[in-house]
């Protein structure tokens, strides 16, 4: 597990947000670059806006186009500075629709918003996903999406592959589950086997760090089937 975040994680891969990097209420945010296009992986709060952006401005030279802004679930911690990023960026902001409905008419229970003490405001998302799998081109690469639900309805990871690593974005594998959160221990515990199935090298989670090495991702991944 890394404790200094803010590094390069694999080339092209950056932890640009999330507590002491941004604002302390953030998940994670993780930056991904494929030539001369880029994705970011969540958005935050919103509060720490101002230093999402100058952390992104240290990562990406100015040709490159942040193109999308991948929200893996509705919560506010990450979705919070979505319509923000994307006023300043002009990326295309994807989410999977069963979450996409509790973000588009800003459902402050649903989201969490109310947890932090916020109002979900609105957010029309530009893409949403409605598959089990959909990949997606960003610039040279790709990045995966797979429907993972449990921790909410539309909860998502993203996979893409990095130097021959498989690279998981697994934000909020360790949940929590909870009534308000529409949270489902079922599918929960399923989507968890099936994120240990992928066998990935390298997990970008969303509030305890970076896990390196399948053992490391699997007996991250397997703590929380035992704990639930």
């Amino acid at each position: 597990m890394l404790l200094d975040f803010f590094m390069e994680i694999v080339p092209n891969l950056w932890q640009v947000g999330g507590g002491d990097l941004t604002g302390p209420g953030d998940a994670a945010i993780y930056l991904v670059r494929f030539g001369k296009r880029a994705a970011l992986i969540d958005a935050g709060c919103g509060d720490g806006h101002r230093r999402l952006t100058d952390n992104i401005g240290d990562c990406l030279p100015p040709d490159v186009v942040l193109e999308y802004l991948f929200l893996t679930h509705c919560h506010y911690d990450h979705t919070g500075g979505a319509a923000a990023i994307r006023d300043t960026y002009g990326c295309r902001i994807v989410a999977h629709a069963q979450d996409a409905v509790y973000l588009e008419k800003g459902d402050s229970r649903v989201t969490a918003a109310s947890w932090y003490g916020a109002t979900m405001p609105p957010l029309a998302i530009d893409k949403h996903v409605t598959t089990a799998t959909q990949t997606f081109k960003v610039g040279s690469g790709h990045l995966t999406a797979y429907h993972c639900p449990g921790h909410s309805p539309g909860s998502m990871v993203l996979v893409t592959e990095i130097e021959n690593q498989k690279i998981l974005f697994g934000q909020d594998i360790h949940g929590p589950l909870h009534a308000d959160l529409l949270s489902d221990r079922q599918q929960y515990r399923r989507s968890l086997k099936f994120l240990m199935g992928l066998q990935a090298d390298i997990l970008c989670e969303g509030h305890f760090g970076i896990y390196r090495g399948p053992g490391q991702v699997k007996q991250f991944i397997g703590g929380y089937l035992m704990d639930y």
